[in-house]
């Protein structure tokens, strides 16, 4: 299952967001939401994120780097329902490290969903295709 495109929607001040129908006939009812990379949010279906989780079990428990990242990833981690007005309830630490307070960006990126501060999104495209612009070629793109 790959997810994609854009959505915006905004976060009431309990931190209730709508997930998009669209999203939510993939993602499922129950699903995981954790810290994610450059400022926002992962949202993974129960299935992605069970194969995420036995990924991260491999990682070394001697290697400081990957103790590191589990803890990152596994200590954020939340599971979402999905209430009857198709909204999910963020926990505040975790609206915190994505800086979440009114508007909104879901963005489908292939096995899972980032959720970011919308005007944070835009920046983060604007500066980040300038800087990749020059290397897509090496990537054989």
């Amino acid at each position: 299952m790959l997810f994609r495109g854009e959505y915006n929607h905004t976060i009431d001040s309990k931190g209730r967001l709508i997930v998009p129908s669209k999203l939510r006939e993939q993602l499922g009812d129950e699903f995981v939401v954790t810290r994610g990379m450059d400022g926002c949010l992962f949202a993974y279906d129960n299935s992605a994120w069970q194969s995420f989780e036995e990924e991260l079990s491999k990682l070394p428990i001697t290697n400081s780097n990957a103790r590191t990242m589990k803890r990152f990833f596994l200590a954020g981690a939340c599971g979402c329902e999905v209430d009857k007005q198709g909204r999910i309830l963020i926990p505040s630490v975790l609206r915190e490290h994505a800086k979440l307070e009114k508007d909104i960006t879901l963005a489908g990126v292939g096995d899972h969903i980032e959720i970011w501060d919308k005007q944070t999104y835009a920046k983060k495209n604007a500066e980040d295709f300038i800087d990749i612009d020059s290397s897509l070629e090496g990537l054989g793109i």
